[in-house]
């Protein structure tokens, strides 16, 4: 059985809710702090207008400097976040949809059609980035689709990551897979498997309901037992298959 099937049927079973057991797969044994995994640690951070671990920020390097001799001046617009940094994301974005005529159970789907409720962030691992180009003229708001997909500004930029990031241990996350759930299509938003896949396997094994609920969280009494296990299936765990 293939890993990915394996954790989305143990999740269906009704695990979602519970601390998860040690998966046989795991073989990297190098335990991650609870606080660094939610994005409540102190990792030691590189970068120059960004934060990434120091393995993460080394390959990224490589990539930069590769992709500066087709032209392409990858630029890092997101990458550490810490969870009170992710916080701050979900209240502004909670309180702006009540505030248009949303219901709670309305904002917080809304918000995770891109975004992450807080504790559940890839971009707490110091392993994601979200990229652009700074070669090209820049549109006003530089973190959507059509200007990574046919003559968008950033065309270049995604073809050639297609054919260089997993060279340099990078796999786009979410993905335009038409079967695809959870996050929506974000064609910036790349991962460092050699570190996040270790991550990943530390994070299942966390209490994600105890994550999510614990923290007070604006809307958390609408974070219903049904409504994690399919945020867990479908935003946490639908993500490209080369990250599971």
């Amino acid at each position: 059985m293939k890993r990915r099937h394996f954790i989305k049927s143990t999740l269906a079973s009704g695990l979602a809710f519970s601390l998860i057991p040690q998966l046989a797969f795991q073989t990297n044994t190098n335990q991650i702090s609870y606080e660094e995994l939610i994005g409540k640690g102190l990792p030691e951070l590189y970068g120059e207008g960004y934060q990434l671990r120091k393995e993460a920020h080394d390959a990224l390097t490589n990539l930069k400097n590769e992709a500066l001799k087709s032209d392409i001046r990858i630029q890092v617009v997101s990458s550490y976040r810490s969870y009170n940094h992710q916080n701050r994301i979900w209240k502004r974005k909670y309180n702006r949809n009540i505030k248009n005529g949303f219901n709670p159970q309305e904002s917080i789907h809304k918000i995770i059609e891109y975004s992450t409720i807080p504790g559940t962030s890839r971009h707490h691992w110091a392993t994601d980035i979200d990229i652009i180009d700074a070669s090209v003229p820049q549109p006003s708001s530089v973190l959507q689709t059509r200007h990574f997909e046919n003559n968008g500004c950033y065309k270049n930029l995604k073809l050639w990551m297609d054919e260089h990031a997993n060279t340099y241990g990078f796999y786009l996350v979410y993905t335009n897979h038409l079967n695809r759930k959870g996050f929506r299509y974000e064609p910036w938003h790349y991962s460092y498997k050699p570190l996040s896949s270790h991550y990943l396997s530390q994070y299942l094994n966390l209490n994600i309901k105890d994550i999510i609920t614990k923290e007070n969280l604006l809307g958390n009494t609408y974070f219903s037992d049904e409504f994690i296990t399919k945020y867990l299936n479908d935003n946490i765990l639908d993500i490209n298959p080369e990250l599971l």
